[in-house]
């Protein structure tokens, strides 16, 4: 096994730049104890392990149920963050779709459930995309600049969806299965990149 690829490296540098953020949250959470820094925590907790696991094991691993579903944390927990900061009149309510879809992803991949999964897949990335992609441009009182977390949205919501009509053996327009692979790791690290000029703006305001 070749750890000393351009896959690998961008794959470390995420790494590297999540554990910065990683940092910075639990900073302002150990001031405030607030509940969406816990969210932010695990999505980019499960984001750096991910990217670990698919440096050591390969980016095979993605077709694992296990892998499909644990990724499905990462937009859950950014999502969720957003809706209980900036939108807590929404929170309940997305905090029971989030456990369903989840638990859908989780019901269809280990199941081998294929319409369940079909459904749930696309339904929850898409959703959680959308809150990520709008919610900073639209979130009352963020920091100048916290709309970048809005362009990490976007990253995060077209790797996403692809990478799930690819688990499910179709084809998003153009994002063939070696297109997607191809962009996937320099995807994560702008993704990840955008994020954190995001979160950091609204954390030094």
């Amino acid at each position: 096994m070749n750890l000393f690829t351009l896959d690998n490296l961008f794959l470390l540098l995420t790494g590297l730049v999540a554990i910065y953020l990683l940092w910075r949250f639990y900073t302002r959470w150990s001031r405030g104890k607030a509940l969406y820094d816990v969210y932010y925590m695990m999505g980019f907790l499960v984001l750096l392990v991910s990217g670990l696991l698919l440096i050591f094991l390969g980016l095979g691993i993605l077709g694992k149920p296990a892998v499909l579903t644990v990724a499905s944390l990462i937009p859950l927990g950014i999502s969720m963050g957003l809706v209980e900061q900036y939108f807590p009149q929404w929170k309940k309510a997305f905090k029971w779709f989030a456990l369903v879809g989840f638990l859908a992803i989780a019901a269809a991949s280990f199941g081998g459930i294929d319409l369940l999964r079909k459904i749930a897949v696309p339904l929850f990335h898409g959703a959680a995309g959308l809150v990520i992609f709008i919610g900073p441009f639209i979130a009352k009182g963020a920091a100048k600049g916290f709309w970048w977390v809005g362009i990490g949205g976007l990253l995060i919501g077209l790797g996403g969806i692809a990478l799930a009509f690819l688990s499910l053996g179709s084809q998003l327009l153009f994002f063939s299965p070696q297109f997607v692979m191809t962009i996937l790791t320099p995807l994560l690290l702008l993704m990840t990149l955008a994020f954190t000029f995001g979160f950091v703006k609204d954390i030094r305001k």
